[in-house]
């Protein structure tokens, strides 16, 4: 049995190398990402908002009766914002900064949920006077910072569910058990102060439909006996993010997770509002880096390619949450995957003279000149918004790949966004 799923899961991850080769082989050879790597050179983020749209769809058909809020953090880029705006999906922040990209976009306030746990009571003046009303505390502190606030004030209990599999365990820093939930409503009950209902996050990245089926069935649970005690009812269920994207290997996808929780959320339509705060599933695959190399070394180690990008830029997402993007290169994007005998296993190091610069080792590429282009896919969640300006380095520009109204042509279009690319 385990040699049988070994093969199945080989084959499942040369289907996805395959695919995501022909999506990137299939990007850079439009006018539009041409032109904007012709203009602007590397490195260059590639963002196809379109993507983000099919996704939300996706998620809107798999959970029909979930209203989803985009977490901002995950890529807070305007072309994204508009994106998902236009086509009807809320908003979770986590910061005033980020609800300010939503108030210049006049995104409807009865549209933002603020999840941070902890908050100035200058930012929770400023949302609230912004029209926010769903906000998210952990700990008696939080919720005495909204004694008097406006009657219409929906405040969330976040739990803590231990993820051990996800790649950023979020429990350890937020969120608390039952017994702490119970004192927390029970405080707020005396207070006058309103519990509308729980939030969890099961973790980030995490590849494991069943613990987020459990921490729901947890979290009704819990709600279920907490209005039997304190003869109260609870109007919102905020089942958080986590949905995880396929960067080197095949991951759960988000009709395998919906599959779960249909029978159990399902039941409660009506009841409760139930909403989610998604943000890489949404992102993470409409965006693709492309870098070029630099430099080349023979080390004791091999081969090293170094590239104009690494992690404290667009790789971000290697260190703060130890995912692993593919790394492709062009010339066998447009040729098709040369001899095997001719690759090597080289070494892919980042600009900056930090050595622990390095985006990924062990990666089996053709031989490359300094020039040569090479490719991420998935790189839209936790990269962009995670970069730094270490060494004095520019941020990477985002080009912005949009669907022309009458042609259906792929171009280039401008976003509010500072990083953004407009090409004429």
């Amino acid at each position: 049995m385990t040699e049988a799923l070994t093969r199945t899961d080989h084959r499942r991850t040369r289907e996805l190398i395959e695919r995501r080769r022909a999506e990137a082989s299939a990007l850079l050879s439009t006018d539009a990402a041409r032109a904007a790597l012709a203009l602007h050179g590397t490195p260059l983020l590639l963002l196809d908002p379109e993507k983000v749209r099919r996704q939300y769809r996706r998620l809107t058909d798999a959970l029909p009766f979930v209203r989803f809020h985009y977490a901002v953090k995950a890529l807070a880029h305007d072309a994204v914002i508009a994106a998902l705006d236009d086509a009807g999906c809320g908003f979770d922040v986590a910061t005033g900064d980020e609800l300010g990209v939503l108030v210049r976009r006049g995104v409807d306030p009865a549209r933002v949920i603020h999840t941070h746990p902890v908050k100035k009571p200058a930012e929770i003046a400023a949302a609230l006077d912004a029209g926010v009303r769903t906000f998210v505390i952990d700990n008696e502190v939080e919720l005495e910072k909204f004694a008097g606030a406006p009657s219409d004030v929906r405040l969330l209990v976040r739990l803590a569910y231990r993820s051990p599999h996800a790649k950023s365990d979020l429990s350890s820093k937020f969120g608390v058990g039952a017994f702490e939930a119970a004192a927390l409503v029970a405080t707020a009950l005396g207070r006058g102060i309103r519990v509308a209902g729980f939030s969890f996050h099961v973790g980030s990245q995490l590849d494991d439909p069943a613990r987020f089926a459990t921490a729901v069935a947890e979290t009704l649970s819990l709600m279920d006996e907490l209005e039997y005690r304190f003869a109260t009812r609870f109007e919102v269920l905020d089942i958080g993010g986590g949905f995880p994207a396929a960067y080197e290997t095949p991951t759960a996808s988000i009709d395998d997770i919906a599959a779960l929780l249909r029978p159990l959320l399902a039941p409660r339509v009506g009841s409760l509002d139930i909403i989610a705060e998604p943000g890489r599933v949404l992102v993470a695959d409409a965006m693709t880096l492309v870098t070029s190399v630099v430099g080349i070394a023979e080390r004791g180690d091999g081969r090293w390619y170094y590239l104009d990008d690494g992690v404290y830029g667009s790789y971000s997402n290697v260190v703060a949450e130890d995912v692993h993007p593919l790394v492709l290169a062009e010339k066998e994007l447009r040729s098709g995957p040369s001899d095997a005998a001719t690759h090597r296993w080289a070494t892919l190091g980042g600009p900056t003279c930090d050595s622990s610069d390095v985006v990924a080792r062990e990666v089996l590429l053709p031989d490359l000149a300094v020039g040569d282009l090479v490719v991420s896919p998935t790189m839209g969640a936790y990269t962009a918004v995670t970069a730094t300006r270490f060494n004095g380095r520019a941020l990477t520009p985002i080009a912005v790949m949009a669907r022309g109204l009458t042609t259906g042509e792929v171009t280039a279009v401008g976003a509010s966004d500072p990083r953004a690319v407009s090409i004429v």
